[in-house]
């Protein structure tokens, strides 16, 4: 498949009969089991080299969680007729990078926990040292993922490969990390928070949403420059929410229901939009963030805002989840 397969000039394609598609639930329940299953495909469980290692990135990998960027790639890619073949490693590519953000942020060296998706997190069960490597591999993995040798055009595997490669780097999850690191203990202003969010846990789910994107062709320098804005809006809006949402939850949900330890974040004395905002002005913080997602599809050319409906529904996921 060329560029030009996959290039769509706004409003070219006519968007399905919404009577149609399945529920919201259903949908959920296929892309989660479809991306646990790309999981599996790709991240072996074995290996005659390297077992130990192969064990411990599945088990960071595989053990669940709400794939909510693949489930972005997916959304995005249904706006846009997205190539099916694309966005599945998209999808995974993603997953990946997150998956491996989560095993080194667990680290005793980062957040020190012990639980995650009501597990033992991957260096409590495999040791420190080679949860640091398979964090590593899984990085690595996820680039192998996008550049297979055919599939998917050398053009987009490279606008693929850029956009993950910023979402995680200093620009992104790696410098928001970092911001986070110096900020812990101290004092930081509502601006702030959203200037580390938006890198720290924002622009991996941003990077979902505009993956999704280029997989049908638009991006900031296509014919669909409309399409690629409101796009670009929904995924910061959708990626700040997230995190505004996981520290309202930390302080108001339990270990068991969050899969991980609550309360962590007052423990260590960590910035959050609670300890910034208070409760109540992070929750309507989280809403209008939510708001001004769906804003944004409104401005989406017709076909692709009838499109748009699993962004929607994920929009309100993400702010309306319980864990």
């Amino acid at each position: 498949m060329t560029v030009s397969d996959v290039a769509h000039l706004e409003g070219a394609f006519v968007a399905p009969d919404l009577a149609d598609l399945p529920s919201f639930d259903d949908w959920l329940r296929q892309h989660q089991e479809r991306a646990q299953a790309l999981i599996e495909h790709h991240v072996a469980h074995q290996h005659p080299l390297v077992p130990q290692l192969h064990e411990a990135m599945h088990y960071a990998a595989a053990m669940g969680g709400k794939r909510v960027r693949p489930l972005l790639v997916w959304a995005a890619g249904e706006c846009v007729q997205g190539d099916a073949q694309a966005l599945d490693r998209a999808a995974c590519a993603v997953e990946l990078v997150h998956a491996y953000s989560l095993v080194h942020d667990d680290l005793p060296c980062m957040d020190d926990d012990v639980l995650r998706r009501g597990q033992p997190t991957t260096h409590v069960r495999f040791g420190e040292a080679l949860a640091l490597l398979a964090g590593d591999a899984l990085q690595a993995l996820a680039y192998e993922v996008l550049t297979p040798d055919d599939e998917i055009a050398p053009v987009l595997q490279a606008r693929l490969c850029a956009l993950l490669a910023r979402a995680s780097g200093a620009d992104g999850m790696a410098g928001g990390q970092t911001l986070d690191i110096l900020a812990t203990g101290g004092s930081v202003s509502g601006d702030d928070l959203m200037h580390m969010h938006r890198r720290k846990t924002g622009a991996l789910l941003k990077a979902s949403v505009l993956m999704g994107a280029a997989c049908g062709g638009v991006g900031p320098s296509t014919a669909a420059t409309s399409t690629y804005k409101a796009l670009e809006i929904y995924g910061d809006a959708v990626g700040l929410a997230f995190q505004v949402v996981d520290d309202i939850l930390d302080v108001t949900a339990d270990s068991h229901t969050l899969g991980k330890t609550a309360g962590k974040d007052a423990q260590q004395n960590k910035s959050t939009y609670v300890s910034a905002l208070g409760l109540d002005a992070a929750r309507t913080l989280a809403h209008g963030l939510r708001d001004k997602a769906q804003a944004a599809l409104d401005t989406l050319p017709p076909p692709q805002r009838a499109a748009s409906r699993r962004l929607r529904e994920l929009a309100d996921l993400i702010v309306l989840r319980g864990h």
